[in-house]
């Protein structure tokens, strides 16, 4: 598939990650030809209002813009339920990028597909395999695309170590550890109002990214999870956990320690702190390999403080996501961020082209192109991602039973429960 559809395309949520990844993609995309009109909608119009303010955006890419929801002169703050009238407008088979809470997936996405639409939703998909087993197959019987957002399956990095994996040059997966810790600051962000003890915590928001990808560049399935976590308070007094760390045991035994959390100073010159380190073993060798994310061989020291902690110095983070001149207008996103943002709206483009080529075998062209992706692995789907789901389950049980091993099985169908129950 090669040829393009323009979009019409409709973002859920008006948050920091919108900020800082979805909106600058979606109007590349949109410069390319491969979006039409964009509409965001959110809860909130101080959020919307913020977006459309947001001066990095503006810079690098002048007169784009989105279609308000709500209005940015409504008299009143937006209904929780504004998205399905916005849903009701749209014309079918178009795209929908979600961008909300954790706990508020399951919800919308269902909707979403209720509305015949394809979905990119952030990750994690939906927080228990149930779930993630329906929504695959109601957009099955749809034939509608469902990507899920863990772009860290897009970085060279990842890439490489999936293709030496995979050859045979590593060896065995054996032990490993990761790290994502995301700044304090958070604390101080809409966090404090959704990242409660009761929804969710480090391991299940950040840690999810790393479990994919170990699943992703081996292949082995996650089977022991425990997660022990340390409370704190937000600033308006919400309880939640802080920090969390993690293991994870696969099928062939070999076991996988994640450390996440709200806390990397905001005096510190990353924008976090995160890392993957495997070991292997074979024909009487051990391998490893490191993927230190934090520092990455770029240092800046400015004239006046950045981004909302105000540091001067920085390791600035050239593979994620930065806005870089190119050969058009403003700047162009660039970094395993946005290839992942675009590649999935790009791939909806290409359906329904294919489609519009042959409208005849519509349904079957759709179910054609979603069983590919999701036999091909890279792009996250909920056929080829869902042992994160079955992760994120046995971590909130083992959570909160204060660390007990949460199992998982896969037969004879895949549930969870405690070891010790």
């Amino acid at each position: 598939m090669n040829d393009y559809k323009p979009l019409d395309l409709l973002v859920i949520g008006a948050g920091m990650i919108v900020h800082d990844l979805l909106l600058p993609s979606i109007y590349h995309l949109q410069r390319l030809g491969i979006v039409k009109d964009i509409s965001v909608c959110g809860t909130r119009v101080s959020s919307l209002q913020a977006l459309k303010d947001n001066t990095l955006i503006k810079e690098a890419f002048p007169g784009r813009d989105f279609r308000p929801y709500p209005a940015l002169n409504s008299p009143t703050e937006g209904n929780p339920q504004l998205y399905k009238s916005v849903l009701s407008q749209m014309t079918p088979y178009q795209a929908v990028v979600i961008a909300l809470p954790d706990q508020l997936h399951y919800e919308v996405v269902m909707d979403v597909l209720e509305c015949n639409q394809h979905i990119l939703c952030v990750k994690p998909l939906v927080l228990t395999h149930r779930h993630a087993v329906e929504i695959a197959k109601k957009a099955e019987s749809k034939g509608l695309f469902i990507g899920v957002e863990y772009h860290k399956r897009f970085d060279r990095r990842s890439l490489i170590a999936k293709r030496n994996y995979l050859s045979g040059d590593l060896g065995e997966f054996v032990i490993g550890e990761a790290k994502m810790v995301e700044p304090y600051y958070y604390r101080f962000s809409n966090f404090q109002n959704w990242f409660t003890m009761d929804c969710t915590d480090p391991f299940v928001y950040v840690g999810c990214h790393y479990v994919d990808l170990v699943y992703f560049i081996t292949g082995l399935k996650p089977v022991e999870v425990s997660v022990s976590g340390v409370k704190g308070k937000f600033p308006n007094g919400n309880e939640a956990y802080m920090w969390a760390n993690g293991r994870v045991r696969f099928e062939n035994g070999a076991l996988l320690s994640v450390t996440d959390g709200l806390g990397y100073p905001d005096d510190g010159a990353g924008p976090n702190e995160q890392g993957l380190s495997m070991f292997f073993e074979g024909n009487d060798k051990g391998a490893v390999f490191k993927h230190n994310d934090q520092f990455r061989g770029v240092e800046y020291s400015f004239i006046k403080g950045r981004g909302p902690a105000n540091k001067r110095f920085h390791y600035v983070n050239p593979d994620f996501f930065q806005l870089i001149p190119w050969e058009g207008e403003g700047y162009k996103p660039v970094g395993y961020g946005p290839d992942s943002v675009m590649t999935n709206i790009k791939y909806m483009s290409q359906i329904e082209a294919r489609v519009d080529q042959e409208p005849d075998k519509a349904h079957l062209l759709r179910l054609k192109a979603r069983r590919e992706a999701s036999l091909k692995g890279l792009l996250a789907t909920p056929e080829n991602s869902y042992i994160n789901e079955l992760v994120h389950e046995a971590a909130r049980l083992s959570i909160l039973n204060e660390g007990d091993i949460a199992l998982i099985s896969y037969e004879p169908e895949p549930h969870v429960r405690l070891k010790h129950e």
